[in-house]
């Protein structure tokens, strides 16, 4: 079973809010998934990222993947 670490969508219509998931790459983008390991709002002026890196990594020595998205949020959260 692959895994990648992506993004969930959530919140209301054009006010997007994002959960950084583990889930199957075969699952749906909103469909189950194993872990949640941070959080993402891209609000206008307000765009936070929590990352739990502990949890991040722990899926990357299992192999997850990261998408490019989540690659670019990784980057921001440890800058």
């Amino acid at each position: 079973m692959r895994t990648m670490i992506r993004l969930a969508r959530f919140g209301a219509k054009k006010r997007p809010f994002y959960r950084v998931v583990v889930s199957p790459s075969a699952a749906p983008r909103e469909g189950k998934f194993l872990d949640v390991v941070g959080t993402y709002d891209p609000q206008e002026g307000t765009v936070k990222a929590k990352v739990n890196r502990e949890k991040v990594d722990l899926w990357l020595k299992r192999g997850a993947r990261p998408t490019e998205a989540v690659k670019q949020i990784l980057k921001r959260a440890t800058a």
